[in-house]
């Protein structure tokens, strides 16, 4: 492939809570902005931080179903069905062009947990573009889950978006009932460094140092939300043009900013 392949968009999207499904807020409206202007792909590679596992996995099943994976929430919330279909031959292969890890096929027990259809119900609200979900493999470092993550490049050039759905701040402990309070200082510090380490290209302190800082520590308590942020950057290429979509904290501890990079 030459340098001027077409090669299809990354995107990460900080999720926040599962209201965000049903709920018409600022939020909300960025993504739907987002899908009228979005490509429309030939499927979409979510990777949420939603599914943990042991091992690598991918979704193979021709009919994902729709996972509540909550409690406590109304009913009208559980209610929501995403039936967008899977992608099964994208799926196999991943597994076959993947050399240096084997990546595991489910093709029964899980389907598209809400990190994945809270998103994609604003963006493609027809739930017409086949998703697959990657697993997060609890056992890998940060490190790890980035160089992975470019073994998927190739996915860019057969119309598939890569998106990644988590939070680059996410502490629930700390969090807030009302969604615009004031964020906690840690929270704006770790959120605009991760900005500006954006910005500069700096994905290696994204990858190595991102607990380094109390701000850092406070902000990632546990690492699945920030992780599916290194599966967008690690299928990145240099000349990939950032742009960012949303940036905001929600509830004093959630990060919901969102972007994506494209080549085009």
């Amino acid at each position: 492939m030459n340098d001027k392949t077409k090669k299809m968009p990354l995107y990460f999207f900080g999720h926040g809570s599962p209201m965000n499904a049903i709920e018409d807020n600022h939020f909300t409206q960025s993504l739907t902005r987002m899908g009228k202007n979005m490509e429309v792909p030939k499927g979409i590679l979510m990777i949420s931080a939603h599914w943990q596992s042991r091992g690598t996995w991918v979704t193979g099943m021709q009919k994902p179903k729709t996972i509540h994976d909550f409690y406590g929430f109304p009913k009208a919330l559980f209610d929501v069905q995403y039936p967008a279909s899977g992608e099964p031959e994208m799926a196999k292969r991943i597994i076959s062009q993947i050399e240096n890890e084997k990546v595991k096929l489910d093709d029964q027990e899980w389907g598209l947990d809400h990190g994945t259809w809270a998103i994609l119900k604003h963006i493609f609200p027809k739930a017409n573009i086949p998703v697959v979900q990657l697993s997060l493999d609890i056992n890998k470092s940060l490190r790890e889950h980035f160089e992975f993550a470019k073994e998927l490049k190739f996915l860019r050039e057969q119309g598939v978006i890569i998106m990644g759905s988590g939070n680059i701040v996410h502490n629930l402990k700390e969090m807030n009932r009302k969604m615009m309070i004031k964020p906690h200082d840690w929270a704006i510090e770790f959120d605009e460094w991760t900005k500006r380490m954006l910005i500069d290209g700096n994905y290696g302190a994204l990858v190595d140092n991102p607990l380094e800082s109390k701000a850092g520590k406070l902000s990632i308590p546990t690492l699945e939300h920030f992780i599916p942020l290194l599966y967008v950057l690690g299928a990145a290429d240099q000349s990939d043009q950032l742009s960012f979509d949303f940036e905001e904290i929600h509830n004093a501890s959630l990060s919901m900013r969102c972007f994506h990079l494209s080549r085009f």
